[in-house]
């Protein structure tokens, strides 16, 4: 086993508030573009502790996560899909920053809820999960993917349950519909409300990887959460000492079979 160092931490820059109001979206997909494999982990003490913002990406298998991540990072084997779902279960890590600096931390959580899956290894994943979530302590944004065709399952509840004493304190919620070219306007609207009402005050956004919808707005809403505002006050980056982990080769497969890129 290698050892890796990891690109210099710093400190996110806090642009004005004007400067997050009229971000574009080129900016944010640019820095979503920069996304590098960190690390992965079996386990939460595997991570290495980090202070940058850190967004996390959960949701069942098949809901189109790893579409999801790729078509965002417009990389198509960031996040492998697996024809197997739940094969793999470790958290995988991915830097997001340009010239070296990383200011952010993209989260790939393995999905849960698929059938195949051994019973005590679900338990031990959920687990994990459920750990990382509540004591993770630079987690600054979650953001669940979901099949609007098949709304929220028993399992992405109890995740709300479990997320929601951190949303209340200020932890970022995102709830992405994705596959939404399957759904006639119509049901999209109806979706969005319906989700607006579940996410308890979180936010929600439509998607779809073949036909463009919300890639824009939920690099541009990521952006902004990676980079809040701070009443006009810029800070400049202050670099940190390298992030030193164990783990140097990304994962051979990721978490969610998703058939067809949407």
């Amino acid at each position: 086993m290698t050892i890796q160092t990891s690109p210099s931490v710093a400190t996110p820059v806090i642009p004005s508030e004007q400067a997050i109001q009229t971000v574009s979206p080129v900016v944010a997909l640019g820095w979503l573009h920069t996304a590098k494999f960190l690390t992965t982990a079996p386990q939460l003490h595997f991570l290495p502790p980090l202070e940058v913002p850190e967004f996390a990406f959960v949701g069942r298998s098949n809901a189109g996560k790893s579409t999801c991540i790729n078509t965002l990072t417009q990389q198509k084997q960031l996040a492998f899909a697996s024809k197997k779902p739940g094969r793999t279960q470790h958290i995988n890590l991915f830097s997001l920053g340009k010239q070296g600096v990383t200011d952010a931390i993209l989260t790939d959580l393995p999905g849960y809820g698929y059938a195949a899956v051994p019973k005590a290894d679900k338990i031990r994943w959920q687990q994990v999960m459920a750990n990382y979530l509540v004591t993770r302590e630079n987690l600054k944004a979650i953001v669940l993917m979901c099949d609007p065709r098949h709304g929220l399952t028993e399992l992405d509840e109890i995740l709300l349950d479990i997320v929601r004493p951190r949303v209340e304190e200020g932890l970022k919620f995102l709830v992405i519909l994705t596959k939404a070219d399957k759904l006639t306007r119509v049901e999209q609207n109806k979706a969005l409300s319906i989700m607006k009402l579940q996410a308890g005050g979180g936010e929600v956004r439509l998607f779809s990887a073949p036909k463009r919808i919300g890639i824009e707005d939920v690099a541009t809403l990521l952006w902004q959460w990676a980079h809040p505002a701070a009443s006009g006050v810029s800070a400049l980056p202050t670099p940190a000492a390298p992030v030193t982990t164990v783990n140097d080769e990304p994962p051979e497969v990721a978490d969610d079979a998703e058939g067809t890129t949407n």
